[in-house]
């Protein structure tokens, strides 16, 4: 029953592919028949014609998944990039690009592009993934590749179910699982589960499912000392970010900011708790309703990745308490049954979920453009007086997200010889989100008393803020859709099947709000109504000619805008296959299908750049990125071999990404406020396999690879000399990735059964992000520290165009990025088990390697997500029936 948090699971599922076990019977064990729903219809796993990995609960049990952090390197094809619980982003198959800054997420992110699901109801949201405890749960369902006829606008690259246990009308069934564990170096961990199951009639039935898990922190903040690894500061730093404004920056003093109040060992702390309430009608023999709701809390303290100046791979030094407190409800509803030779499903849900956060800013001042201003004391004072102050900042945000489904869709009878999915599909989110930004020197500026310049679709009082609080984003964000889809398939022999799908959509999104510098909602208005009298209005005339000029020469599209200001996007996407069986153990399939990601409204769109040279010359930030697509192509093949003893499988794939969208924060260039563009082109080229052995009765052997070559095939103009140049590798993704796991079973009497399971994964070097500013950010990593990161770069380019200043040595920046490097991870783990109760004796990271899973440079100097260290545990389960 012991299973983590979604991601733990979705990425365990990707590794083993293919659930197998060794049954416990007299006759010869096999691989086990999984039924999915990945299509929207019951099917075994072998024998639709896509590519699906699937999980049921009790083989995430035999396996051992215990939590994200043991089981991230198992991911051939799969990436996890973020900076802790509640703040990750996922990439299937290299589909990857450069995450929004966790402060700004909830304000301008790009929509996923991989989309997340809780049984029936899509969950994935902009910028925080929903991050779903896994308890309790029947399969996990992975489907790499388009799904968006079935499954909508964020499935561009993959689509990832969590499918849980319903309520059973069989009787009364329980149980509980708890662990404990400790971490080297860290503090202690522990979790309970339990679940029961009751009939309390012939025709209803109750289910409840409660957890509670402590994950112990292991990253130390400590004392900040300068001379040692320690935030020193820099005014070279600051000067050359803002201009060049200070007169002799190497000769001005740094105040360094002061930790000592903050310094705790392990405080990098997770706990999740919540409970899920699931109940099951039977109205007649043909119909039958699901409600179930689930509650859950997850809160965090401190960071989750180490500064790579420092001693060790476990210390970081931070400046202000950091928290993310991250609520949620969800309360779902399934009404299914026949109509003559149809099968119909009514499904919807209402999510609401709440965010509270605090994080240290302090990295601002080595990246804003406004960093002397809100800092140093220079203007109008002499050379000798010049200073720079205590840096220390923070952010602070209230975040309140609600989502509403609706989706009606009809199935044919599966024994026909031509069969028909159709549905309609209705979905509403909205998010108010208040994000405080302390970003000034208090002594500098004792009384801001900052207010909104605009009114319309904002959540607070408009002001005035905290005395210390120096820029506000408040936004109301709206996303209105409605879609009509349809599969159709036809059996054009026994064994030859063809089908063909459709889906055709249209967004409405609305994005209302205002910051302490731009009225959004006005702004997007006068873009929508396009006339040179509201242009004018709202802008001034000078400024509102010059926008006409850019609109006119095709420079801003703002062709999607309504008069309101609202983006309008519809089209049509489709996905053909056809599927051949070649006997009963071997299916072959080809399939064609597009993706996509719908357009980002940017909050200051149409602003000119703060460069008027080379490429930017001109230049103007884009009102909105306009929609990216993925279209693909793969061949794959199905395989069970051997009395079901062996099951091989594999898909060679080709996709292509048009107009790739990516977050982009170019203070130097354009803009202090970060936006979306359009970054160009890429193609993909993978293979993705596994396979699932069953050596003998005790004996199983399983493993999965994922080759990947992913590249940038074009690049926007203005992204030269920033991005990566055509031919480079998409961010985050190994191009060799892969896994061996063992399960080893054997007898001990009195009807007990031991086992032992070991695995071992590779995961290949990986860069880190879409812009090539590495030797930038190192350079000023040496100026802030007086140390280096020590963190490998790949050079790509001569010269980074990112920014207007040469590097403390008065050399040219070159461009590169980040390589996040490769590292192998063993597990191990040894159990006794019999029908109703299991003890297991667990060690995870086996070496204890320190693996970077992320390179972080939201702070302006690189910070690393890595892998809890060696955790030894253990953990037992038992259940009544």
């Amino acid at each position: 029953m012991k299973f983590t948090k979604l991601h733990c699971a979705v990425l365990t599922a990707l590794a083993a592919s293919g659930t197998l076990y060794a049954e416990e019977t007299k006759k010869r064990a096999s691989i086990e028949t999984i039924e999915v729903t990945a299509t929207k219809r019951v099917e075994s796993i072998q024998e639709v014609p896509v590519t699906v990995t699937a999980l049921t609960g009790d083989s995430l049990e035999k396996l051992g998944v215990s939590n994200f952090d043991q089981y991230v390197e198992f991911l051939p094809n799969v990436v996890f990039q973020g900076t802790g619980p509640g703040q990750n982003e996922i990439y299937i198959r290299g589909a990857a690009t450069t995450q929004t800054n966790i402060s700004v997420s909830s304000v301008q992110a790009l929509q996923p592009s991989v989309a997340f699901y809780l049984d029936e109801q899509p969950v994935s949201m902009q910028g925080r993934n929903l991050d779903i405890y896994a308890t309790d749960v029947e399969r996990i369902e992975v489907l790499p590749g388009p799904q968006g006829t079935l499954f909508g606008a964020s499935s561009q690259s993959g689509t990832v179910r969590l499918i849980t246990n319903k309520p059973t009308h069989d009787g009364f069934a329980a149980g509980f699982d708890t662990s404990t564990s400790t971490t080297k170096g860290g503090d202690m961990s522990n979790s309970v589960e339990a679940y029961f199951n009751m009939s309390l009639s012939d025709s209803l039935a109750v289910r409840v499912a409660a957890y509670n898990d402590y994950q112990g922190g292991w990253i130390d903040n400590v004392l900040n000392v300068p001379g040692e690894g320690g935030y020193t500061g820099s005014a070279e730093v600051i000067s050359r970010i803002s201009g060049g404004v200070l007169t002799n920056p190497e000769n001005i003093s740094v105040t360094a900011p002061q930790n000592a109040a903050l310094v705790e060992e392990n405080f990098n702390t997770a706990s999740y708790a919540g409970a899920r309430f699931g109940l099951s009608y039977l109205i007649n023999n043909d119909w039958d309703l699901l409600v179930q709701h689930t509650q859950q809390s997850l809160d965090t303290e401190g960071v989750f990745s180490y500064d790579p100046n420092l001693k060790g791979e476990t210390s970081t030094s931070r400046f202000m308490p950091e928290n993310n407190n991250d609520d949620f409800g969800l309360t779902t509803w399934t009404l299914e049954g026949r109509l003559e030779q149809l099968t119909v499903v009514y499904t919807g849900g209402y999510l609401n979920r709440d965010i509270n956060s605090t994080i240290d800013y302090t990295g601002y001042t080595n990246g804003g453009s406004f960093s002397a201003y809100y800092v140093c004391n220079y203007s109008g004072v002499p050379e000798a007086e010049q200073e720079c102050l205590d840096p220390t900042k923070y952010y602070k945000e209230e975040t309140s997200t609600s989502r509403t489904t609706h989706e009606l869709r009809m199935n044919t009878s599966a024994e026909n010889r031509w069969r028909v999915t159709a549905g309609v599909f209705y979905d509403t989110q909205e998010l108010s989100t208040v994000g405080q930004f302390k970003i000034a020197n208090t002594e500098k500026f004792p009384n801001l008393a900052r207010t909104l310049v605009g009114n319309e679709g904002v959540n607070s009082s408009e002001g005035p803020f905290p005395s210390e609080v120096s820029f506000v984003n408040d936004v109301t964000h709206t996303i209105d859709q409605i879609a009509v889809f349809g599969q159709f398939e036809y059996d054009i022999t026994d064994a030859v099947t063809a089908s063909f799908g459709a889906r055709w959509y249209q967004i409405d999104d609305i994005y209302k709000g205002s910051t302490t510098t731009a009225d959004v909602s006005g702004r997007l208005r006068a873009f929508g109504d396009g006339s040179e009298a509201a242009l004018t209005e709202f802008f001034g005339a000078d400024e509102a000619a010059a926008i006409q000029s850019a609109i006119a020469s095709g420079q801003l599209e703002t062709d999607l805008l309504d008069s309101d200001g609202t983006l309008t996007v519809d089209d049509t996407i489709i996905k053909t296959s056809v599927d051949w069986q070649v006997n009963d153990d071997v299916m072959v399939f080809a399939s064609y299908s597009e993706g996509f990601r719908p357009p980002v409204t940017n909050r200051v769109g149409g602003g000119s750049a703060k460069s008027q040279e080379g490429a930017f010359d001109g230049f103007r930030i884009p009102v909105y990125s306009t929609t990216d697509s993925l279209d693909n192509v793969e061949l794959g093949f199905k395989s069970t071999l051997f009395d079901q003893n062996l099951r091989f499988n594999a898909t060679a794939y080709y996709s292509k990404i048009s107009n790739l969208q990516t977050s982009r924060y170019d203070p130097t260039n354009i803009s202090f406020l970060v936006f979306t563009d359009n970054v160009g082109d890429a193609e993909i080229k993978g293979i993705d396999g596994d396979f699932s052995w069953v050596a003998t009765d005790n004996l199983i052997i399983s493993g999965a690879f994922s080759l990947i070559n992913a590249e940038l095939t074009s690049v926007n103009a203005q992204l030269n000399g920033i991005a990566p140049p055509e031919g480079s590798r998409l961010p985050y993704s190994a191009e060799f990735s892969g896994n061996l796991q063992a399960q080893y079973f054997y007898p001990i009497g009195q009807g007990m059964t031991g086992y032992v399971n070991g695995s071992i994964s590779y995961t290949g070097e990986r860069l880190a992000g879409m812009v090539m500013d590495a030797y930038m950010v190192e350079d000023s990593t040496n100026l802030i520290y007086g140390t280096g990161s020590g963190l490998s770069i790949e050079k790509e380019a001569d010269v980074y165009t990112g920014v207007n200043y040469q590097d403390s040595n008065g050399d040219t920046l070159a461009g590169g990025r980040y390589i996040q490097d490769s590292y192998v991870v063993a597990n191990l783990s040894f159990g006794v088990t019999n029908d109703e109760w299991k003890a297991e004796l667990f060690i995870d990271n086996l070496t204890d390697k320190s693996a970077i899973l992320y390179i972080d440079t939201q702070q302006y100097t690189p910070k690393v997500v890595s892998n809890r260290p060696r955790t030894i545990g253990f953990r037992f389960s038992y259940d009544f029936y």
